[in-house]
């Protein structure tokens, strides 16, 4: 394929064509409009272009969010010369093809997580977007969870020593939209479309999560996999088998020595949308609830016999990103990190640097998620190798 330059800047603008219309859709339109509506971006983002099979569905989205545009084939995208980053928000066995497509055609791209459905696929992507960045091209993945505030501080925490030596990392993402047996089947209960259930959709924000505030990587799993419900019935009323995981449990050691305890779920009664993260250390430990999310909880083991967790709102103007948003006191909410990221990938694209998470990044989350369907099948240990090179 013909490499065209980067579309990067018209005008201090930057004209965006997005594939996918439904919630994610929705999310990363919010995006979009927060950054240029609440900071000022280098880039202005120019919502041009919605992509989506059902016209009528995208139509909707464009009209509600102000989109300029509407096209049932999403190749109608790189003919657009006035489009410079293609927005991935579909189900995960299109994400290879379109953003490669995308790279080579010279655009930046943004791709929803997981990154891909196996990983072979993450790794032709990240080999794709390491020959485009030598064209000046940015390519990141959507893990926003990294872009709430609070979990900003807890880096920020961890990096300086405040927690020493880490022994323990637990991470939980919890929901329970599954848990009835009569609920409908959905592609997400597709292996071909979603690649895995819990474990891909839900699992790998918590150890990418787990990852970026902890620093250290996972170099081994041990993991069980379970399908509570085996047959669900699809809209037009036909028994379906379930091909993806309901809950994934998984044992982990990390680089530095600490150790890992993982769980993702789609079956935990009562838990809408709970992603947990813990990590103790020698002289003290964080805590993190994204249904809290404007909260980071601190323990801190030289208070001696006055030890425990505090609360820290995390909601001050000096905390990452909240400078542009409210007074004090004033929440931030789920849709918030979208904009953030937008924000960064609008702030990358202009110094020509890339913001994380890359395609090489996600690709070690890519590894360690077939480790642990390796290990769950297997019933062993298995060794990730998450530095191994892609092949160009």
């Amino acid at each position: 394929m013909q490499h065209s330059s980067p579309q990067a800047t018209v005008s201090g603008s930057l004209g965006i064509g997005m594939v996918g219309y439904a919630f994610m859709g929705r999310a990363h339109s919010q995006g979009w409009l927060g950054a240029r509506e609440f900071f000022s971006p280098p880039l202005w983002p120019q919502l041009r272009t919605v992509a989506g099979r059902n016209r009528a569905g995208a139509q909707e989205l464009a009209d509600h969010f102000g989109w300029g545009g509407v096209t049932t084939d999403w190749q109608d995208l790189l003919s657009d010369d006035g489009i410079g980053l293609v927005d991935i928000c579909t189900p995960g066995d299109t994400h290879a093809e379109i953003a490669i497509a995308a790279l080579e055609a010279g655009r930046h791209v943004l791709v929803e997580k997981p990154m891909a459905n196996t990983v072979a696929e993450a790794e032709r992507m990240a080999a794709a977007a390491e020959r485009a960045a030598a064209r000046g091209q940015i390519a990141m993945v959507g893990f926003t969870y990294r872009r709430v505030p609070a979990v900003q501080l807890a880096r920020q925490i961890v990096a300086e020593g405040k927690l020493g030596t880490i022994r323990l990392i637990r991470a939980e993402y919890l929901q329970d939209w599954l848990v009835d047996s009569a609920a409908p089947f959905t592609w997400r209960s597709d292996r071909e479309l979603a690649g895995s259930g819990a474990l891909g959709d839900i699992g790998a924000h918590a150890i990418d999560l787990a990852q970026f505030v902890s620093g250290e990587l996972i170099t081994e799993v041990s993991g069980l996999l379970d399908t509570a419900v085996a047959t669900r019935t699809d809209a037009e009323g036909v028994a379906q088998e379930v091909t993806v995981d309901d809950t994934a449990a998984f044992l982990t050691r990390f680089q530095g020595g600490a150790v890992g305890n993982f769980t993702a779920t789609r079956m935990a009664t009562g838990r809408k949308n709970s992603l947990r993260l813990e990590i103790s250390g020698e002289l003290g430990a964080i805590s993190f609830d994204l249904e809290d999310l404007n909260v980071l909880q601190l323990q801190d083991t030289s208070e001696g016999d006055r030890a425990g967790f505090r609360r820290i709102d995390v909601t001050e103007p000096s905390h990452r990103y909240l400078s542009g948003w409210w007074p004090p006191g004033h929440a931030l909410g789920y849709q918030h990190g979208f904009t953030h990221q937008a924000l960064d990938l609008l702030n990358g694209i202009a110094a020509g640097e890339n913001p994380r998470p890359t395609f090489a990044d996600a690709l070690g989350v890519q590894r360690v998620l077939q480790s642990v369907e390796d290990s769950a099948r297997d019933r062993s240990w298995v060794a990730v190798d998450q530095l191994a090179r892609t092949d160009n």
